[in-house]
């Protein structure tokens, strides 16, 4: 099963794109995130017309996560636990094929010195919490998503200009590594150690000059990781006309 995470940055915006990678890439489950619309305003035709089930969690203007699967999504659960009060619409999970899997948008933190920072840090704890209890179930796991985070300094194309930068911050970093530790695998570190980003800036030629950084992530827990044969970064969608900022991201699981 081929499983990919893309942070359209605005499902409207990238429906040509989208089309073009679901019509491409054989992929059977897509993990969407910043879709910037509410579930009634998601291009639920197009979409289904290819084939694919979909489970949205969206929001108005600001975040908004999905699934897609070309197989029946099962025990879908909207939000992430842990903070009723958050209105964010920024995690949405269910299971494919046995599978448990996760569209995560985790907040972006900046500035560091406002309340997001905090928010972004909480938000961490409650993934941490949550990614705990779904390694009790010894069913195989995947946290995908947009992260925020960049793991090490070698995930940058200049460390030094993202220094003091909420994406590299020593708590953000830490409380990743805790997810790490407990037991889940960076699908895309443990399978090479090539050095390749999933979001370059609109601005200053970022993508011209290969200037990214690796914030989208696919942690698995130890049973999907015995199952990982594949993984990759689809570059091309980047470099195509009106492009989200970030691009796709996939893993095979032999199930």
């Amino acid at each position: 099963m081929k499983i990919a995470c893309w942070n359209v940055n605005s499902v409207k915006a990238r429906l040509p794109r989208l089309i073009d990678y679901l019509t491409e890439s054989s992929v059977d489950v897509l993990c969407l995130q910043e879709l910037k619309t509410i579930d009634e305003g998601f291009p639920r035709e197009e979409v289904e017309a290819l084939g694919y089930h979909i489970e949205t969690h969206g929001q108005k203007t600001y975040n908004g996560v999905a699934i897609l699967s070309k197989f029946p999504i099962e025990d879908v659960l909207r939000g992430l636990p842990g903070d009723d009060s958050d209105e964010q619409a920024r995690y949405i999970e269910a299971t494919i094929n046995g599978v448990r899997i996760a569209s995560i948008y985790l907040p972006n933190g900046n500035p560091v010195d406002t309340e997001k920072f905090p928010y972004k840090l909480g938000w961490m704890d409650r993934l941490i919490s949550h990614a705990e209890k779904l390694l009790t179930s010894e069913t195989p796991v995947v946290l995908s998503g947009d992260y925020n985070v960049i793991p090490q300094d070698e995930d940058c194309y200049d460390a030094k200009a993202w220094e003091g930068d909420a994406l590299t911050r020593p708590e953000s970093r830490h409380k990743f590594r805790q997810l790490l530790n407990m037991g889940y695998t960076d699908a895309y570190r443990s399978f090479t150690p090539d050095i390749n980003y999933t979001f370059w800036d609109y601005q200053r030629g970022a993508w011209q000059k290969d200037n990214g950084i690796r914030i989208d992530h696919l942690l698995l827990s130890p049973q999907a990781a015995d199952q990982l044969t594949n993984v990759g970064i689809d570059k091309a969608p980047r470099g195509q006309e009106r492009p989200s900022d970030h691009t796709p991201i996939w893993i095979t699981l032999d199930l």
